[in-house]
């Protein structure tokens, strides 16, 4: 790795998971068009989310980072957007006043295009076809016209990473994320959900902190932290010839940072370290994350954490757990060990998701959501038993009516599958989960926070 960087040297190392475009110079016309336009995010923006990062591998803040499994340009909408923004601040507030912690807010969205693929195609009875590989590359219907990659598709996925980012922005600074809205954020289908009454109580009790302070002369106005958030977008930085259009010099530093979005991550299928997806995110300076499945030994890590953050600089990496709840315990233990061991700050955030996907017995691939549950506690004691912090967590989610995880507060069932499942690609938490998974996690702070606060017991006397 001593070669000199540049953001296209990834194309001499060998590379995976990345779609054959039958007309190179139309793909080529495509990336250079994009290499033109403006940014999406600005490299100011990516240093802050890094200094917050870094402030949740101290053990000071929380990383919560969700959105779709894949975005569509079907389902693109401001009502979607908007309901996906209420959730996620629905889950922050739980988090921050019942956990009593800092939240970062990341979103899976504006860029979460690409998708990873198991197999290169896919056969339904007697055909076979190459397989859905995200909207930014081909389209999900079964024919051969569709699957065909169509590089032009990227210019719509900027587009729509433009006004979805525009909206998003509107939404955090301009009024939505006050909290003296933090009732208004209820979905009105989780209205009449278990978790609706548990949300009502503490947003009642933020309403009431507020009149206080307001009571007591603080003038709420003048606090701009109460009337707006910071929020983030992520994905996975997949089609790497995207990326590196969209791959500029900042002008204030001098060092390059992928504008496509504020933080992106390799796929634990892509992190081949003498690979191109390696090879693109060593020379970024954007705050990247690192899927880490059970084939992944400790040496390895370290190896990959070398590459990616040789300085060993607190919020550059993200480490996103992914094994499963009947894994997690076998795996996660050693890696935490070897990191600590080493002394590389990063953050440490769980994927409950991508480890527990099933196939149900009506045929529709789920994820139950006492696996989810299940990795989610797990994680948290491994990381109490090692003496680290559980930094964060990785959800693919929704604030739609979807019924594709099984279990939950309203339990559905195999059968209740049917009725809204509406992903392109894996399975979402809906909001009334996603709610029940933050109250989950506010609990698990809490008991992190006392076991830290707990004073050590005497020096016995010799």
């Amino acid at each position: 790795m001593s070669e000199r960087w540049t953001p296209e040297s990834w194309r001499k190392k060998p590379i995976v998971q990345v779609p054959d475009y039958p007309d190179a110079k139309v793909l080529a016309d495509v990336e250079a068009q994009l290499a033109s336009f403006p940014p999406l995010v600005f490299a100011g923006e990516a240093r802050n989310l890094k200094k917050q990062l870094a402030r949740v591998a101290a053990g000071e803040a929380f990383l919560l980072q969700g959105g779709d499994c894949a975005e569509s340009f079907a389902e693109h909408g401001a009502n979607n957007i908007r309901d996906f923004f209420r959730v996620l601040l629905q889950m922050a507030v739980v988090l921050t006043y019942a956990g009593a912690v800092p939240v970062v807010k990341v979103g899976r969205i504006a860029g979460q295009f690409a998708k990873p693929r198991s197999s290169a195609t896919e056969k339904r009875g007697d055909v076979e076809l190459p397989s859905y590989r995200g909207d930014i590359i081909n389209d999900a219907a079964f024919t051969p016209e569709a699957r065909i990659p169509d590089p032009r598709r990227q210019l719509m996925a900027y587009r729509q990473s433009a006004a979805t980012l525009n909206l998003l922005r509107a939404f955090a600074t301009g009024g939505f994320a006050n909290l003296a809205s933090v009732h208004q954020w209820m979905l009105g289908f989780v209205k009449d959900s278990p978790q609706s009454r548990r949300y009502k109580e503490l947003a009642d009790r933020i309403s009431e902190a507020l009149s206080f302070m307001q009571a007591c002369g603080l003038d709420l106005e003048s606090h701009p932290e109460l009337r707006a958030t910071d929020f983030y977008t992520s994905h996975e930085a997949l089609l790497l010839g995207y990326e590196q259009a969209m791959t500029r010099v900042d002008s204030t530093s001098g060092d390059w940072y992928c504008t496509s979005g504020h933080m992106l991550w390799i796929g634990d299928r892509t992190r081949q370290p003498d690979h191109a997806h390696i090879e693109f995110f060593r020379g970024i300076r954007n705050p990247i994350g690192l899927k880490c499945g059970p084939s992944l030994k400790p040496d390895a890590l370290l190896k990959l954490i070398d590459i990616l953050n040789p300085d060993n600089e607190p919020g550059r990496l993200t480490l996103i757990a992914r094994f499963g709840s009947d894994k997690v315990a076998d795996h996660l233990p050693a890696l935490i060990r070897a990191v600590k061991r080493e002394g590389r700050a990063v953050v440490w955030s769980c994927d409950p998701m991508h480890g527990n996907t099933i196939t149900s017995t009506s045929g529709y691939k789920t994820r139950p959501f006492d696996r989810i549950v299940s990795e989610v506690k797990s994680f948290f004691a491994i990381h109490r038993a090692e003496g680290t912090h559980a930094g964060g967590v990785h959800l693919e989610m929704t604030g739609q009516d979807v019924t594709e995880c099984t279990g939950g507060a309203r339990a559905i069932s195999d059968e209740d599958l049917n009725d809204r499942y509406h992903t392109a690609c894996d399975p979402r938490l809906n909001a009334e989960q996603s709610i029940d998974v933050a109250f989950l996690l506010a609990e698990l702070l809490k008991q992190e926070r006392a076991v830290k606060a707990r004073p050590l017991p005497a020096a016995a006397g010799l």
